[in-house]
């Protein structure tokens, strides 16, 4: 057998050995102690027209041929060939990295610690004035994102928090999710308390970077190995509609979904114009 490529992502991996088997090019999976999947070409005859699929895999990681080669063959699973066998627990944290993992603990504490009936939102929830900010309260424009009031909140968040946070830290590192993070949860936190005052919380304003950073990096650049289908793109212009005409049942920060949105395509936008012009690598 011949080594082809190495990614990090066991799902994408598999779906790209379906499409090569569809080809005739039979490929295994292994797994590595830190998570990486390894793809193998086992005739290895044909390693020059399996290099030319793996070129074109990277310029397009996310096109639907290969997710489609893998719903033909139907079957979810990820099949490795050897290496140790990992259950959920280490699925999950595979998928994480340390700015994920600690905002998520942060999450469930706050909630844990609430349930209690410790006065948290005393403590973390956006000033009565913006002024205070300033002052040696300037941390509370970020702590009302790690608030949330009920466990649908709270689980709905810290998925997409997980999923789309752990790919941005995997593929573009820890410093990058720390930014978006910092300035997805404190700018909109400012729109959010102009429009109804200090009496909200969540992560959503981030997920809602996320959703817009990942989805517009995908169809601006996706040799960065980022992206989300169109179809998310969607979901999130109908939720924001639905919620800025009040049709949800439920309170919710559309300022803050707004602000987060509009942050993650610009970062997205200005991130392409860095690759483009050299300034990243």
């Amino acid at each position: 057998m011949k080594a082809l490529l190495v990614l990090d992502d066991p799902r994408r991996a598999q779906a790209f050995v379906d499409y090569l088997g569809e080809a005739g090019l039979h490929c295994e999976l292994t797994q590595d102690d830190s998570g990486n999947v390894h793809i193998w070409l086992v005739d290895e005859t044909r390693y020059e027209e399996a290099h030319r699929e793996v070129k074109r895999f990277l310029a397009e990681p996310l096109h639907p041929r290969y997710q489609e080669a893998s719903w033909k063959r139907g079957d979810s699973q990820v099949h490795f060939a050897d290496g140790p066998q990992r259950g959920l627990l280490g699925d999950v944290l595979r998928q994480t990295g340390p700015v994920n993992l600690l905002v998520l603990l942060a999450c469930l504490a706050i909630y844990g610690l609430s349930w209690l009936g410790l006065p948290m939102f005393g403590v973390l929830s956006f000033p009565a004035q913006l002024s205070d900010l300033l002052g040696a309260q300037f941390w509370r424009g970020f702590t009302p994102a790690l608030m949330h009031f009920s466990l649908m909140h709270l689980v709905f968040n810290l998925f997409w928090w997980w999923y789309l946070g752990g790919m941005v830290e995997r593929r573009l590192g820890s410093g990058k999710l720390l930014t978006l993070l910092l300035v997805a949860a404190v700018l909109p936190n400012v729109l959010q308390f102009w429009e109804s005052g200090p009496r909200f919380g969540g992560l959503s304003g981030v997920v809602y970077a996320l959703l817009a950073y990942v989805w517009l990096s995908g169809r601006l650049n996706p040799a960065r190995g980022i992206g989300l289908p169109d179809g998310m793109a969607v979901f999130m212009v109908v939720w924001l509609v639905l919620g800025f005409a009040d049709m949800l049942g439920t309170p919710v920060a559309n300022m803050a979904h707004l602000g987060g949105a509009v942050i993650g395509l610009l970062q997205a936008w200005l991130d392409n114009r860095r690759t483009l012009t050299g300034r990243e690598r």
